[in-house]
């Protein structure tokens, strides 16, 4: 499945440069953690994408996961084409959004009532606002290498002093709001109990994604979700559990089922909307009722509740509700990490990898991976290579060490013998 070049891609990329910055509508698209010129999408089928170069792909990447059922999905395409045919917006309430509400309390035990709203981000950032409505505090805790979206509370990393000390990520994020947020290292428990001797008494809440997946996935450590569970009860915090990612990928009940930690709010995306703009966030009613019109936290959007992103979304977690999906999926799941391994092990490559159901990674490392720092101390100039080699034949992975993998209910057997087969060789281009 070699490729056959990019010269329409790279003319695309440049005329976009001269309109876009960067050439790109979100900043990862643009290749900067691995170089080189993304190729242009016109197409997808299944687990397959297509550029302007006519030049195939295996997709790995699924729009980070929100793809659990492939490219084009006949059922999603379906719901789509049927509900746009009867408008596209509303601003109104429609009988769809309390249909797929009902689905997602029904699914995940933390959540009795449910908000939807249009990105992962802006579900992140109501749910903040929940916390310090409800707690009355402003300071949020988050740990370090867990990715939250764009909100300019959670565009923070530590300083080189106390874990309470920080660093702005991005210009433009006001030295005030920073103020308020604590990074800690992730899988810590003692640098959280620290921050919560200091700052207890001004703390809302805890962020965190259970299983993070923007530093490539680290699985938590064993007890680690359940000791942050107990420190926030002790400390009349909430627990905010970012299952953007994972939610509906890993299990029915999102990874809050799987680790059987219980958080006082969840954020749900991607898989949620099926490939469309749509997110939510939820708890239970006691916290939920604090949010506007019945309570003073407030919250608006035009576009929450999509009519035609919320037939997508009922579309989705309908294709899903069977425990055989998430069984078949971690099946083939398995079959791909584990010859991942055994072809970088034929090619004396050092790989760390993690894998939780269809999430997985691969760290170019021969030490493990628990945090942050473990993950940025990986080679990533041979990630870099070895995405490229990948590339060159046919197989479309997220451009970035820090990015997670996925496989969909479309990849088939074949595609994985595919995938497998470049991995030898580009294994052995980098060794």
């Amino acid at each position: 499945m070699q490729t056959t070049g990019q010269a329409q891609s790279e003319a695309a990329y440049a005329e976009a440069s001269e309109i876009i910055p960067g050439g790109v509508n979100s900043s990862i698209r643009a290749f900067g953690a691995v170089g080189g010129t993304p190729p242009f999408i016109v197409k997808g089928h299944a687990a397959h994408i297509v550029d302007l170069d006519d030049n195939e792909y295996i997709d790995y990447m699924l729009s980070y996961g929100s793809l659990i059922l492939g490219h084009a999905d006949g059922r999603i395409v379906a719901a789509i084409h049927k509900a746009a045919a009867k408008g596209c917006s509303f601003a109104a309430p429609t009988v769809a959004e309390s249909r797929l509400a009902r689905i997602i309390v029904d699914r995940v035990p933390s959540i009795d009532m449910v908000r939807l709203v249009s990105s992962g981000a802006e579900a992140v950032m109501c749910a903040l606002r929940l916390a310090r409505g409800h707690t009355g505090r402003d300071a949020i805790v988050k740990f370090d290498g867990c990715y939250h979206g764009h909100v300019d509370a959670l565009l923070t990393s530590p300083g080189a002093g106390e874990e309470s000390e920080h660093l702005r990520a991005s210009a433009g994020v006001p030295s005030g709001v920073a103020a308020d947020t604590v990074v800690a290292p992730y899988n810590d428990i003692a640098a959280l109990e620290a921050v919560f001797s200091n700052r207890s008494p001004s703390i809302a809440a805890v962020i965190v994604e259970p299983i993070p997946s923007s530093m490539g996935l680290v699985p938590p450590a064993g007890g680690f979700l359940a000791a942050v569970r107990e420190l926030c009860d002790r400390h009349a915090a909430l627990l905010i559990f970012d299952e953007l990612t994972t939610g509906f990928r890993v299990a029915p009940g999102g990874a809050q089922a799987l680790c059987g930690v219980s958080p006082d709010l969840t954020c749900l995306g991607k898989v949620l909307g099926g490939g469309l703009p749509l997110a939510a966030y939820g708890g239970p009613r006691r916290i939920m009722q604090h949010v506007a019109t019945v309570g003073d936290v407030y919250h608006g959007g035009v576009l929450a509740g999509n009519p035609v992103a919320v037939a997508a979304g009922l579309a989705t977690l309908e294709a899903i509700d069977d425990p055989g999906i998430y069984e078949s999926l971690d099946k083939r799941a398995l079959r791909l990490h584990e010859e991942l391994r055994a072809a970088a092990q034929n090619a004396a490559v050092a790989v760390h990898q993690t894998r939780v159901g269809s999430m997985m990674s691969v760290f170019f490392t021969d030490a493990p991976v628990t945090d942050l720092q473990g993950a940025t101390a990986c080679n990533t100039a041979r990630f870099a290579e070895f995405f490229h080699a990948m590339l060159r034949r046919g197989i479309h992975l997220p451009p970035s060490p820090f990015e997670c993998l996925f496989v969909s209910t479309a990849h088939t057997d074949d595609d994985i013998d595919k995938t497998i087969e470049a991995a030898g060789e580009a294994f052995r281009e980098v060794a």
